[in-house]
């Protein structure tokens, strides 16, 4: 299924029924009065978070979701039956705006969060209501009110507990299908990955598995959406951990943190407080020649961050990878 992390869509809650006008009229009852019921209640429009979605593909076929209406009340004080709600599954970490006032509207970061965003017309009251001492016989019922209509912004920011970051090319999509069970397209050319892949990584020894996020690359200009830019930037809004990854080997001599100060200027230039977040700096591709004594000139360009270097290839160094980022992970926790 395409990957889709921006909608926008029209909810429409459902109109409440009439009220009902009647009389009840019976043999050897005269003047029975009044007996017309209510109106059923329009059903809402309630949203609710799943992790069995991941795209808001859906939504693109859909830009007009309505709830069912209610029905009009009867004579013998029938009440009309209440409209049916409309359920909306979004994949968690959705978040709903109001196009028109740009207000959030709610922030699913839960799977199983749920809430009611456009709820339903209340259904009139028939004319048995209005019934009293000085109108015995009332000849009018209330109209159901209307349903609510919103137009909905949706946007869906991955949740992960680990987001691996990189220039194009770095070997990001290798390594997450090396860790886990993802299976992204890898090829030997740059923006291989054009869309976000989430593995579930089972590091072992009593740890709690984790989710990494596998980011597209990441180049010059992105904070202002140049290439994938800023429509892939906010999938690491969420996470706890950045794995930097760097590739070790196109790194030139003479500007050892040239590629390293690249992603790490977009990340600040877009704000929202990514460059605040913890990194752990991976050097990959480490079974080519020459990366061994330009790793030791990264770990001295670079002393203030963790450094650990692996072969996405061939596995070199993978398992003490997940081993820190499991480390890092519960002490993020703590």
């Amino acid at each position: 299924m395409k990957f889709v992390d921006e909608a926008v869509i029209t909810v429409q809650s459902g109109r409440g029924g009439n009220g009902c006008v009647s009389f009840r009229r019976e043999r050897f009852i005269p003047r029975g009065g009044p007996d017309g019921g209510d109106g059923g209640a329009g059903g809402s429009i309630v949203f609710t978070a799943t992790t069995a979605k991941h795209t808001l593909f859906d939504f693109k076929f859909k830009p007009l979701l309505k709830a069912e209406n209610g029905v009009g009340g009867q004579g013998k004080n029938k009440s009309g039956r209440q409209g049916e709600d409309l359920i909306v599954e979004v994949p968690s970490g959705t978040i709903v705006g109001d196009v028109e006032t740009g207000a959030v509207l709610k922030d699913f970061v839960r799977s199983g969060d749920s809430v009611v965003l456009a709820r339903g017309g209340r259904g009139g009251r028939g004319n048995a209501h209005f019934k009293s001492s000085t109108n015995r016989a009332p000849r009018f019922a209330q109209p159901g009110e209307p349903g609510v209509t919103l137009q909905l912004k949706l946007e869906l920011k991955l949740l992960a507990d680990a987001g691996i970051i990189g220039l194009p090319n770095a070997g990001k999509s290798t390594l997450i299908s090396r860790i886990s069970a993802a299976r992204p397209k890898i090829a030997d050319y740059p923006f291989t990955t054009l869309v976000p892949n989430l593995g579930v990584v089972a590091p072992g020894g009593g740890r709690h598995p984790f989710v990494v996020a596998d980011i597209p690359g990441l180049i010059q200009g992105a904070h202002k959406g140049t290439g994938l830019g800023t429509r892939f930037l906010k999938h690491v809004e969420r996470t706890r951990l950045l794995i930097h990854l760097v590739d070790i080997s196109a790194v030139e001599a003479g500007c050892i943190r040239k590629t390293y100060d690249a992603v790490n200027q977009e990340l600040k230039r877009y704000g929202r407080q990514l460059a605040a977040k913890p990194q752990l700096v991976v050097l990959n591709k480490m079974d080519l020649p020459e990366t061994a004594q330009k790793a030791a000139a990264f770990r001295h360009a670079v002393p203030d961050r963790m450094i650990l270097t692996i072969s996405a290839v061939s596995g070199q160094g993978v398992h003490a990878l997940v081993g820190a980022i499991a480390g890092q992970l519960e002490a993020e926790t703590d």
